[in-house]
């Protein structure tokens, strides 16, 4: 899945990192690398008025 798939179709932010990054960082290969990204995000739609959605994490 392309990350813009697993946002429009609603799979959700993890989905994105799992299409980019799965091997390096999903499965507990990276949590801290994971939860910068998620901290990202939320901050990023926090700024934009917009929910961040489910399923944050790969």
């Amino acid at each position: 899945m392309t990350p813009h798939n697993a946002m429009v179709n609603g799979a959700g932010f993890g989905e994105t990192i799992r299409s980019i990054n799965g091997s390096i960082e999903c499965n507990g290969g990276n949590p801290g690398q994971v939860q910068s990204r998620v901290d990202a995000y939320q901050r990023f739609t926090q700024l934009l008025g917009v929910s961040p959605g489910g399923n944050l994490y790969c």
